[in-house]
């Protein structure tokens, strides 16, 4: 073995601190980008919440880059009749403290970071340390005192199922050990109103419930008269509105509704189908179910259309619709013959550094037993600076990105899906100097307010399908041309597969007839023998 030395020279990438907040903020939804917020505020007490409203140019972060305009840029004049003429100037970045005059500064690494939190050793008030996002309107105050919650409010608090369901077996004359039993058969069901488990399952689970042992848990009578018991709670609680409530399963469901209205022949027929495979049903296969019930074909249709107006799913109008409402970051409007593009100021968070703390860390070190304890809090005041830097970047980013999409599918805002055209990661990546990684970041999670309505940055971005003419058309466009084509087609004779690939090549799209079957799919549209009637 020979011993020697050797130089060499190699390149390698070390994430600063900062630029790892900045990336993981970056990707961040706003739920989660609120939860961070408020954990950040529990934890560092230089950080607070501000009332006041202030200019955001008194944050301090330099303007080094031009911001992308999408207001003359995105204008197209020839296609808006009887627009008003656009205001001289106008872009998606202002200035006037609406929110939109960001920075165009990403989570790439492009802004000057500090090697660490320890900062430059100034504790100084800097010109950075004002409020942040400004137009946000604060929380209310008196909104968590129960005291003085208006009757509105009190008149839209949401009922759910189980409450509902509570409500109304406190109206029924049972006894104690009656009442329990269903109560524990409501709490029981699933959010679409089904028992998953079986009445032998659920009465171990509650003599578990009741902390028995194990020699109590296999006495086998004791389990027979709790499963007794079960199955006069179960018949109760399919007794209960809304109809349906309490079935094991779908076909049970349907039964249960079908026993709720008149009896009719077309209910009686109803009934017959029911209790055959649903699969004949979801199929269609007429034949079949005719034959397997003996109805003739005109009852048979007639009682199909009953079942299809029927609830699946009676737990489904007791969702919380509130949980699901999806919150833009970013607002499209019009304006003039071009749009502006902005941050909804209900997401913004409004921070700053508390001045009072951030003063006494300036004025007093404390001889050399404080210099610990000073050193630390000048580590939290300085990562408190750099949250709010880095709540703007993530901002700054999103509103440059958004900006760039605006312009490039500018015409999907005046006319629609149908006039999207192909976009991927890299373009938008190469036009705002950013990594794709950092685009793909920043349109996960991420949504935008338009006129047709409310979609996630992804959506706007699509493969692309070649054209007679030698073009391209968007994924996306494809799926909107096909839906139309769908929602026209004759009941009795659906469009196959290949009759809709025809369609498009009709349009001058190439589309095979995988493709075709593929978005169809994505849109969850049934096959041509399911769609007809």
């Amino acid at each position: 073995m020979k011993q020697g030395l050797s130089l060499r020279v190699s390149q390698h990438l070390a994430l600063t601190p900062q630029l790892q907040q900045s990336i993981r903020l970056l990707q961040l939804s706003t739920l989660e980008m609120a939860q961070e917020v408020e954990q950040m505020l529990d934890e560092n007490p230089f950080l607070e919440r501000s009332d006041e409203t202030a200019d955001r140019e008194a944050f301090g972060l330099e303007q080094t880059d031009t911001p992308v305009s999408t207001g003359e840029q995105i204008a197209d004049a020839g296609q808006v009749e009887s627009a008003a003429p656009a205001t001289p100037g106008e872009s998606s970045a202002s200035s006037d403290g609406d929110g939109t005059d960001m920075v165009e500064r990403g989570a790439d690494g492009d802004a000057p970071l500090e090697e660490s939190w320890d900062g430059d050793g100034s504790v100084d008030m800097a010109p950075d340390d004002s409020e942040w996002g400004g137009d946000a309107p604060p929380r209310g105050a008196s909104g968590d005192d129960d005291e003085t919650a208006s009757a509105a409010d009190l008149a839209s608090e949401h009922v759910g199922l189980h409450a509902y369901l509570h409500e109304q077996a406190r109206c029924l004359r049972l006894s104690d050990e009656d009442r329990a039993a269903l109560g524990f058969l409501i709490e029981s069901l699933n959010d679409d109103g089904y028992l998953e488990d079986t009445l032998h399952d659920l009465a171990l689970a509650w003599l578990q419930l009741e902390g028995l042992t194990q020699a109590a848990l296999s006495d086998p009578e004791l389990l027979e008269a709790l499963e007794q018991r079960l199955v006069t709670a179960l018949h109760w609680l399919q007794h209960l509105e809304p109809a349906g409530v309490g079935a094991r399963d779908l076909g049970e469901c349907l039964r249960l509704q079908i026993l709720e209205l008149r009896n009719t022949p077309q209910a009686q027929a109803a009934l017959a189908i029911c209790q055959q495979p649903l699969e004949l049903v979801a199929k269609r296969d007429l034949k079949r179910l005719a034959a397997l019930c003996g109805l003739e074909a005109d009852r048979l249709r007639e009682a199909l259309d009953l079942i299809a107006r029927l609830e699946p799913k009676p737990g489904r109008r007791f969702a919380d619709l509130e949980r699901n409402v999806v919150v833009p970051d970013v607002i499209v409007t019009r304006a003039g013959r071009g749009f502006k593009v902005q941050l909804n100021p209900e997401v913004m968070p409004r921070l700053r550094v508390h001045e009072v703390y951030a003063s006494a860390v300036r004025q007093g070190r404390g001889g050399r037993e404080g210099e610990a304890g000073h050193a630390a809090m000048q580590q939290r005041l300085q990562e408190a600076r750099w949250f709010i830097k880095n709540i703007q970047q993530r901002f700054d980013t999103i509103l440059r990105v958004s900006s760039a999409i605006v312009e490039r599918q500018r015409n999907f805002f005046m006319h629609g899906e149908l006039a999207m055209r192909p976009l991927v990661l890299r373009e938008i990546a190469d036009e705002l100097g950013l990594h794709e990684s950092t685009i793909s970041r920043v349109t996960t999670a991420k949504y935008m307010a338009t006129p047709f309505g409310t979609y996630e940055l992804k959506y706007f971005f699509g493969s692309a399908l070649g054209t007679e003419t030698g073009g391209n058309a968007s994924s996306t466009a494809v799926r909107a041309l096909l839906r139309q084509f769908i929602a026209s087609e004759e009941q009795s004779r659906p469009l196959s597969d290949n009759q809709l690939s025809d369609l498009l090549k009709e349009q001058g799209i190439e589309c095979a007839r995988r493709t075709v079957a593929k978005y169809r799919e994505a849109m969850r549209i049934a096959p041509a023998n399911l769609r007809k009637r």
